[in-house]
């Protein structure tokens, strides 16, 4: 299967720091004076941050999907220096790739001799400074990090029927801002409701997203509706999501969530059960396929 993702042409590159803004995850990032990829697993591909490069130094080229691994990455990572093995590594951490960061940890440990840089000194500045820029590095928004949280860390929501936990069990959720790669979804059932539904729906959490992964999309305001059809598909093949539950109002706009859905089912090598379920204005279910 291919894979769209961003390819940097470091000659090229003259550090103008122009496309970090428009990587979401934060994958792209300027490290001692040039853009670079610190992450091929939260790439969406997207080529956002393509418009903003004045040396067009960056590129989209499509490779041959594989299972993402972490040893090839930091073959690929070392020979560019420690500032963008730590960027790298930050990201993991910042990402909750726990596991990821381990095989990486074990990796400079196992090739410490062969290294032109200290691992101890690596992996003490990931665990001591964590997230975050340093002078060397320039990363993107904060806020459209990946991450997966405890249900037991998370904020109780109150209410005049008493408290209610949430059951949101990661960030982002904005079909625009979430990674396919993210491995929170791995596997998971998957919840995409349009924008509207949650504030419909007074119980949301409780009757629908609880053990479930959300995403959440506008079908009628949102831009760029081809890049979701391409996300869903990936969260099929790639993810290997085990169902999708679709939630959408009673309203005409709505309907092209679904078609989406089923475009995306049509591009993709998996079939994964659909569940539709339609609620009106005041929240109450009128259907359920």
């Amino acid at each position: 299967m291919l894979r769209d993702i961003v390819k940097i042409d470091e000659e090229l590159c003259d550090g103008c720091g122009n496309c970090v803004p428009g990587c979401h995850e934060g994958a792209l990032q300027i490290i001692d004076g040039k853009a670079r990829l610190v992450s091929d697993l939260m790439c969406d591909g997207l080529g956002a941050c393509i418009g903003h490069c004045p040396q067009d130094a960056i590129t989209i080229e499509k490779r041959e999907a594989e299972p993402y691994d972490e040893i090839k990455v930091m073959d690929l990572m070392v020979p560019k220096g420690a500032n963008t093995v730590v960027a790298h590594m930050k990201h993991l951490k910042d990402h909750n790739e726990t596991g990821f960061l381990k095989e990486a940890k074990n990796y400079l440990l196992s090739n410490d001799r062969q290294l032109d840089f200290s691992a101890a000194e690596v992996i003490k500045d990931v665990h001591e400074h964590g997230s975050g820029c340093n002078n060397n590095t320039v990363g993107g928004c904060p806020g459209s990090a990946s991450r997966s949280f405890a249900q037991e860390d998370q904020a109780p929501v109150f209410s005049l029927a008493g408290k209610a936990d949430s059951e949101l069990t990661h960030w982002p959720v904005q079909m625009h801002l979430i990674n396919p790669a993210a491995s929170h979804y791995k596997n998971s059932d998957l919840l995409l409701a349009a924008d509207c539904v949650a504030f419909s729906v007074p119980d949301f959490h409780s009757r629908y997203l609880r053990g479930k992964k959300l995403a959440i999309a506008c079908p009628k305001l949102d831009s760029g509706k081809e890049i979701y059809t391409d996300k869903i598909r990936r969260l099929i093949d790639e993810a290997e999501v085990k169902s999708i539950h679709l939630i959408i109002m009673q309203v005409p706009c709505c309907g092209g969530l679904h078609q989406l859905v089923q475009l995306a089912m049509a591009q993709a090598q998996r079939n994964v059960p659909v569940k539709i379920t339609v609620v009106d204005i005041r929240g109450k279910e009128i259907t359920s396929l």
